[in-house]
């Protein structure tokens, strides 16, 4: 049975919160646990009420007595999970995010039973091998997209082997995830094409972000020209779009990969697969083991989320704006100097 955190814990939070389905956010209350042998507290920078928040960032406050990766001032980060059965096969070769019992950062009920709640509160407690360590040379505000949608473009980038130098990647969708597709595909050494139905996007993917082609995916000359060029695809589209355009770019065994989730099943043809020995596969973040490679890999070599730093009270206009796609690329909410407790 659920039980609610005040049932189980005495340590006080505050946050925003959706307290019903309109998922309108407002002030709220709520306990969280106290800081366990291997936790660690920190502040940040669809069980109702529901604190939400799941790319967090922050400074550690307080650990437990059998902490040994985190010490009190050091910067940490937090993805969309906080917990996993640590003994199956998935968590035993560190895909924790593939784990049957993998536990959400928010909205899921944790090990004592209680509901976990996220960061758009003033502080969480997370079992330390769920947090990342962040270098020192990353701003905090511009890394914690890093956690969901960094890994979410990182981890098949690895896995489907689209990472060597001089492969021909194309991303299709250039919002929040496709913007640091771009980004750590150009950084792997990749050439890089990006696929979208907005000419007006050009400028931005060719000059701002470093890829080294545009392509209009309504411009049938464009796709003509283009057919079997490709060595794979990463789409994060999230919107319902046919896959047969984007199966005709990729070369023999090419690959893919599927990232958003459309509203409606795909249509798919098999022949177009079958000739040429292609690929249709999907990703979903990575284990904590990657994530924290990701971060230490666009320390290395730079890459941040483009964002606008938005205040808590700000949230439910934000919310509106990211229906319109009225956003580049990232909302990041400050939560460390805009959040006020409710009276």
């Amino acid at each position: 049975m659920t039980r609610l955190p005040e049932e189980v814990h005495s340590n006080k939070a505050f946050g925003w919160a959706a307290k019903d389905s309109s998922g309108v956010l407002s002030p709220f209350n709520f306990f969280t646990r106290e800081t366990g042998e291997t936790d660690v507290t920190f502040k940040g920078n669809s069980i109702y009420p529901l604190v939400s928040g799941h790319e967090i960032v922050g400074e550690v406050t307080e650990i437990g007595c059998k902490v040994q990766k985190f010490k009190v001032g050091d910067r940490v980060g937090v993805g969309c999970m906080v917990g996993s059965c640590h003994s199956c096969d998935n968590c035993m070769n560190n895909l924790e995010n593939y784990c049957p019992k993998m536990i959400f950062t928010y909205g899921t009920k944790y090990y004592d039973g209680a509901v976990t709640h996220g960061g758009y509160s003033n502080i969480m407690v997370v079992n330390e091998h769920f947090a990342v360590s962040i270098p020192e040379n990353l701003p905090l505000d511009a890394t914690a997209p890093l956690l969901c949608a960094g890994i979410t473009v990182y981890s098949p980038l690895r896995f489907y082997g689209l990472d060597k130098p001089g492969l021909r990647v194309g991303v299709v969708g250039l919002g929040g995830l496709g913007h640091l597709a771009v980004k750590f595909a150009k950084a792997m050494g990749t050439n890089v094409t990006v696929i979208s139905t907005s000419p007006s996007k050009q400028k931005e993917a060719l000059e701002n972000l470093g890829a080294d082609s545009f392509l209009v995916s309504r411009d049938q000359d464009q796709l003509q020209a283009a057919i079997g060029t490709l060595d794979g695809i990463i789409d994060t589209v999230s919107a319902q779009h046919p896959l047969l355009p984007l199966l005709g770019l990729l070369k023999s065994h090419g690959k893919l990969v599927i990232l958003g989730i459309p509203g409606k099943p795909f249509e798919l043809q098999v022949f177009p697969l079958i000739q040429g020995r292609k690929l249709l596969g999907g990703s979903m973040i990575g284990g904590m083991k990657e994530t924290q490679e990701m971060i230490d890999f666009a320390a290395e070599h730079n890459i941040k989320t483009d964002i606008e730093v938005i205040a808590m009270d700000y949230v439910n206009t934000a919310m509106d704006r990211l229906l319109k796609g009225d956003v580049k690329y990232r909302f990041v909410i400050d939560i460390g100097n805009t959040l006020r407790p409710s009276s």
